[in-house]
């Protein structure tokens, strides 16, 4: 304890003595280290203050050191080692990057076409405007048929049953009928009638001939002869207006008499007059018909390859509707949208509804795969106007890119955006007024992705 009490009283006084030894005017400073060895024992500060001032005023002339904005920091050194390191290692980075210019993408031909980006070149076409009507589908009229009983009869055999398809001309059922069988007697009877005097005929005109007969006979050969002819005529169109062929009944007769217990003189084929399906079905076997009361017909046929949509367009929209124009067709009904099918207007009402005030407006529409049934509403896009435009580039060509529309046209390394300036449009396609040339190669396809690279491009050269 004695020891280290004397050595720090020595320190003290010799400290002292250098203090008052530095008052004194020319005095030397105290050397650096034992300044600070007083300073660590806590004696004494090291005066760095004091020290440059007084090495300021012995050297006028000396310019000033810029302070030292980490003085005092430990850790000061250390940063700026660090940050120097990590300044060089992202020059380097920065350095080995290729100039990137602003709304450029660099695509080689390989990667457009790894992910599917579809150009094509800019050109004029036509931009057509459309009119919302909702509508109905009816069956198309000059395609629907019923089959009548077009004698008095009773059913005998129903040959189709509901939704068959039928031919053209097609029995689809047969009546027994006794008109039938006196139009088939009638007929029958004066083709007999008739080959007996004509046989009469050619033998009289033989006999004057040879001068073996009067010519009073021949006469009333003659006249027997016209008359049965006559009444075979008339017979036959009998026969025809009941939709029956005189040779069928002649061979369906010889047949019969081959078959003496099988008689086909009553019974009356049905036909359809379309061909179709059987929509409707109205009677059953045993069913009498053709009499006043009675069902009139058997069947319905309807052809429903196409159908027709019943539109009720207003007034106020009238005047834009022609016929021939195009409507594209859409199922009324929400999450249907991705049906759609394409007709014409067919007919334009001149009459107008007195209770709607509206006119009907009927489309043709073809139903290759009957989808489209009759009674289903509908939403149709009736075209109204179409507009000629010289830059016609389609909808999924346009992006937005900080607000503004822009297309990315192809460049020889890759693709560049270009802002433009849209004007009218359509349900597929835009009209370009300013920004746009034809004959550009612009992407059409995938352009979201070439909008997606220009954001990674942009970000990567603001770092």
């Amino acid at each position: 304890m004695r020891i280290i009490l004397s050595v720090a009283a020595a320190a003290a006084l010799l400290a002292a003595g250098f203090a008052l030894g530095a008052a004194a005017p020319g005095a030397p400073t105290l050397p650096d280290r034992l300044r600070q060895t007083l300073a660590s024992v806590g004696l004494a500060r090291a005066p760095a203050d004091d020290h440059d001032q007084r090495y300021a005023a012995a050297a006028p002339d000396q310019p000033k050191a810029a302070p030292d904005p980490h003085a005092g920091d430990d850790h000061a050194g250390h940063d700026h080692a660090h940050n120097h390191a990590h300044g060089n290692e992202h020059g380097d980075a920065h350095g080995a990057d290729e100039p990137h210019e602003a709304g450029t993408i660099r695509m080689r031909p390989d990667q457009v076409a790894g992910q599917d980006i579809v150009t094509r070149r800019v050109e004029g076409g036509t931009l057509a405007r459309h009119l919302l009507v909702p509508g109905t589908i009816t069956p198309d009229t000059d395609r629907i048929a019923r089959v009548p009983a077009r004698v008095v009869g009773t059913v005998a055999e129903m040959r189709k049953r509901l939704g068959d398809a039928v031919q053209a001309n097609e029995v689809v059922a047969i009546l027994d009928s006794r008109e039938v069988a006196d139009a088939k007697s009638e007929y029958l009877t004066a083709q007999v009638q008739a080959e007996l005097q004509t046989i009469n005929f050619e033998r009289q005109q033989k006999l004057l001939a040879s001068r073996s007969a009067s010519e009073a006979a021949f006469e009333t050969a003659r006249a027997a002869y016209l008359e049965n002819r006559l009444r075979v005529d008339l017979a036959r169109q009998k026969l025809s207006a009941l939709g029956l062929d005189a040779a069928e009944v002649a061979a369906a007769q010889k047949r019969d008499e081959a078959t003496p217990n099988q008689s086909t003189l009553r019974r009356y084929p049905l036909r359809s007059p379309l061909a179709g399906r059987i929509v409707e079905r109205k009677v059953d076997v045993g069913t009498a018909v053709g009499k006043e009361g009675d069902p009139a017909d058997l069947y319905t046929v309807a052809d429903l390859s196409t159908v027709w949509i019943e539109l009720s367009v207003p007034t106020v929209d009238l005047a834009q509707v022609r016929e021939g124009a195009r409507v594209t067709v859409t199922p009324g009904r929400t999450g249907e949208t991705e049906r759609r099918a394409e007709g014409r207007v067919i007919f334009v009402s001149p009459f107008l509804n007195p209770d709607t005030r509206s006119a009907r407006v009927v489309v043709a529409l073809p139903n290759p795969d009957f989808a489209w049934r009759p009674g289903t509403f509908v939403t149709a896009e009736v075209e109204i106007a179409q507009d000629s435009v010289p830059v016609r580039i389609p909808k999924a060509a346009v992006q937005t890119v900080e607000g503004r529309s822009v297309v990315f046209a192809r460049t020889a390394e890759g693709f560049e955006k270009r802002p433009v300036t849209l004007g009218r449009s359509d349900d597929e396609a835009y009209e370009v007024t300013a920004g746009l040339e034809p004959g550009a190669e612009i992407a059409v396809g995938n352009a979201f992705l070439l909008k997606a690279e220009l954001g990674k491009a942009d970000a990567g050269h603001a770092h």
